[in-house]
């Protein structure tokens, strides 16, 4: 990855014969970039911040011991993992900085969101299936999320999706790539980088790229809405106002995160490539590499009085040591 200060993102003559990319980020939004510089480095911030502060206190707080934050704190992980691959480098470029990758770096950036989008989408399914048994199977639930098929559908998740982008990388690295390498984004992205591709059997390319990114999309998704309807029956048999409100609650922050994840990477990933517009496809990016992973561990703990409760916790054990120094 190579940065160049310049007060202009048009590439040299002699780049263009070598394999290499010029992302040209907001460069085109000139006016816009200090604004996207401050929300991208906040949001960088709070996801950090957060998502390790969730770690921290499921780890710290037994009352915290369940299959339920054992997934979240999964899904915090890769939601750290999947910003810090973007933001730095994005940072840079907002700065001014032409931002210069070579064909095995972009593989390369291209391989790690794809596989930390992919166990996302498979993580968000698995807790989807969590939720479902807390409140379909309640008597049942210690049994059916034990500690080592919570391990197994974790793994899975992760291996699920890292194979997924091997797959996917592997064939676009096949791939012969037309000139001029200019991607109007700020990520190496697949649609971007496939309206690139040039030669014989690009259709074919095309159609076995697409094939895989509907299974980690659609199958994950129809599980969700599978649980989703079987949680919405048992709720609607509740007789217990209380019991409804819980079963909620317990759902809806889940909800409303699986609907900002897949709003955005299905816009993204599941329409053709000739219609890929990388001016709009850009923001849609942004949404969903930067502002959503920052926003995840607010939504699952605004409205949790256990994690409250942890934090409160936490916070007063810090309070009292300090006293005691």
């Amino acid at each position: 990855m190579e940065y160049r200060h310049s007060g202009t993102f048009l590439p040299q003559a002699n780049h263009s014969t070598e394999e290499r990319f010029l992302l040209l980020g907001f460069s085109d939004w000139p006016a816009l970039q200090p604004a996207l510089f401050t929300l991208v480095l906040l949001c960088y911030l709070l996801t950090l911040a957060g998502n390790s502060t969730l770690v921290l206190l499921a780890l710290r707080d037994p009352r915290l011991h369940t299959s339920m934050y054992y997934f979240l704190c999964h899904l915090a992980l890769v939601d750290a993992g999947f910003t810090t691959s973007v933001a730095p480098a994005l940072l840079a470029s907002l700065c001014g900085a032409e931002l210069w990758l070579q064909r095995a770096g972009c593989l390369a950036q291209l391989c790690t969101s794809l596989a930390l989008g992919s166990a996302e989408s498979l993580l968000l399914a698995v807790m989807a299936l969590d939720r479902a048994a807390a409140v379909v199977h309640p008597l049942h639930h210690a049994e059916l999320a034990s500690p080592r098929r919570c391990r197994a559908l974790a793994c899975a998740s992760w291996l699920g999706g890292l194979a997924n982008s091997a797959a996917q990388t592997a064939l676009l690295a096949a791939r012969p790539l037309c000139t001029p390498r200019l991607l109007d984004h700020f990520i190496c992205e697949l649609p971007a980088l496939l309206q690139l591709s040039c030669g014989g059997g690009r259709d074919a390319t095309e159609h076995q790229m697409f094939i895989a990114r509907v299974v980690i999309l659609l199958l994950p998704s129809s599980v969700i809405l599978a649980s989703y309807g079987a949680v919405a029956r048992a709720i609607w048999g509740m007789r217990s106002r209380g019991g409804r409100r819980k079963a909620v609650g317990t759902c809806g922050s889940h909800l409303t995160v699986v609907c900002l994840f897949y709003g955005s990477a299905i816009y993204t990933h599941l329409q053709p490539t000739t219609n890929y517009d990388q001016g709009r496809g850009k923001f849609v990016s942004l949404f969903y590499t930067v502002v959503t992973p920052a926003l995840n561990p607010l939504i699952y703990t605004l409205r949790n009085k256990e994690v409250k409760g942890a934090a409160r916790k936490l916070l007063g054990s810090l309070g009292r040591g300090q006293a005691g120094w």
